[in-house]
């Protein structure tokens, strides 16, 4: 995440959490904040979000982009404290900033040691690039992104049951794994939906930044929830309709009795769903935390 950036406005809390400064309870707030109140138009808008100091912004901003931000650095690798020194490059150039990052040419006619003082000193970087070029290890990766999330497919409201689609896994932990489908919220497989047979360890199966299908089997506006499906054959049945002991239900409690010691109850266990144990495995991995494994 360090190395490519992330778009602050559209990625998931999921995802935020790997960013250097924040951890999951910060990009939970991010979402919160962002869903409340908007776009960020700019990265100082960061130190608005509740539990997000100085020091976290100092440590977050450079990896965070927005496009169409309010300063046309807020796109690029260039962290904050650095704004005025691109500003005066682009000045003494007699061109704008987004000048400045459009044009190669340009950017070739700046002077570095012009701007070396005690806080900036020399920095050994061709002159045919610019802190502000985007890196080719986040080109390859935007390119692999957009090929590998669905077309058409934009917010929660554009899926349906049974949509088959792409996507990225963002994190395993003990329950299943989280994957972004590109409608910021990731969607969660249960460990009895991550493979056609038995599954024992999710870890076992899939990794973090691997591809894969995913059928959509429940979609929940309400609490923001995806339940997705990676086998070959899935049954969309709704859940309070399906005949007991049969498919997706028998594989949940295949689940649960194995982590029980084998006293599982055959009946809908009460408290938290697996889709809650899941999130807060996840959550508790985020924060470096024990997890409930």
């Amino acid at each position: 995440m360090n190395n490519v950036g992330v778009e602050l406005n559209t990625a998931s809390k999921h995802l935020l959490a790997y960013v250097s400064g924040l951890n999951a309870r910060v990009a939970a707030n991010i979402v919160a904040h962002r869903d409340e109140n908007g776009p960020f138009k700019s990265r100082k808008e960061l130190l608005k979000v509740s539990g997000l100091g100085p020091k976290a912004y100092e440590q977050a901003a450079g990896f965070l982009r927005i496009r169409d931000g309010a300063h046309p650095l807020d796109a690029t690798r260039v962290h904050p404290e650095r704004y005025e020194l691109v500003d005066k490059m682009a000045t003494d150039l007699g061109c704008t900033v987004l000048d400045l990052l459009r044009d190669g040419q340009k950017r070739t006619k700046i002077h570095p040691e012009k701007y070396v003082t005690a806080e900036v000193p020399a920095c050994p970087r061709s002159r045919t690039s610019s802190p502000s070029s985007p890196s080719p290890a986040a080109t390859r990766a935007s390119n692999s992104r957009r090929s590998a999330i669905a077309e058409g497919v934009e917010k929660m409201e554009d899926l349906t049951v049974g949509l088959k689609l792409p996507g990225i896994v963002t994190n395993v932990t003990a329950f299943g794994a989280f994957v972004d489908i590109g409608v910021h919220q990731d969607g969660l497989v249960h460990i009895s939906q991550m493979s056609d047979d038995f599954v024992k360890n999710p870890a076992d199966v899939l990794k973090v930044g691997q591809r894969v299908q995913a059928t959509v089997m429940e979609v929940d506006m309400a609490r923001k929830r995806i339940a997705l499906s990676l086998k070959t054959k899935v049954d969309l049945t709704p859940r309070d309709q399906r005949p007991k002991g049969s498919g997706n239900d028998r594989d949940v409690r295949k689940f649960q009795d194995r982590n029980s010691g084998g006293n599982a109850r055959p009946s809908a266990p009460s408290g938290p769903s697996w889709f809650d144990m899941a999130q807060q495995e996840e959550e508790l991995t985020r924060a470096g935390e024990p997890s409930t494994r």
